[in-house]
């Protein structure tokens, strides 16, 4: 399957979480097997060369992530919402279009030196984002990549990536 016919999987809804938002449920291009891969494989060839880890943000993140590790043969760094894990590197909270949340990076994870793409579904306002970009900073990483599917662009999310390349498969 070809990548536009792959991202029209995607299903628009409406009101959800909350009335205004406009939710992009990627549950149905994850189950269809050639839309996966046809994702899967064009987020792998946005890796940059010397790349060392993928890191992939809650919740569709890690499946992108671990899929797109598993295909190059990297280990994949898991950026959690909190309260998941035991030991935490680090902590930040953030805007979201809709509210605030938090995410966490795992302590141990993240080599010094490490180059880090980091891999997520969409980029809406960029608070996500960036979070996990700094977490991995701090934590002695080396974020040379944000990739994701889709890019919400009326959002302005590569606002707040000021200098982090971003690559995004498809823009609405």
């Amino acid at each position: 399957m070809d990548l536009d016919k792959a991202l029209g999987l995607i299903v628009e809804v409406p009101d959800f979480p909350e009335p205004g938002v406009l939710f992009r449920d990627f549950s149905p291009l994850i189950a269809h097997a050639g839309g996966f891969r046809a994702v899967v494989d064009a987020l792998a060839e946005t890796l940059d060369p010397g790349t060392d880890l993928v890191a992939g943000i809650e919740a569709r993140g890690f499946v992108l992530a671990a899929a797109v590790g598993y295909a190059r043969g990297l280990g994949v760094a898991l950026v959690r919402k909190p309260g998941k894990l035991p030991k935490v590197a680090g902590r930040i909270d953030y805007a979201l279009e809709y509210g605030t949340a938090s995410l966490e990076l795992p302590a141990g994870v993240i080599p010094p030196g490490a180059n880090v793409v980091v891999l997520d579904d969409v980029l809406a306002t960029g608070g996500t984002g960036a979070a996990a970009v700094k977490l991995i900073q701090d934590a002695g990483g080396l974020v040379s990549r944000l990739s994701v599917v889709l890019e919400l662009a009326a959002l302005g999310g590569r606002a707040p990536l000021a200098g982090t390349p971003v690559t995004a498969l498809a823009q609405v």
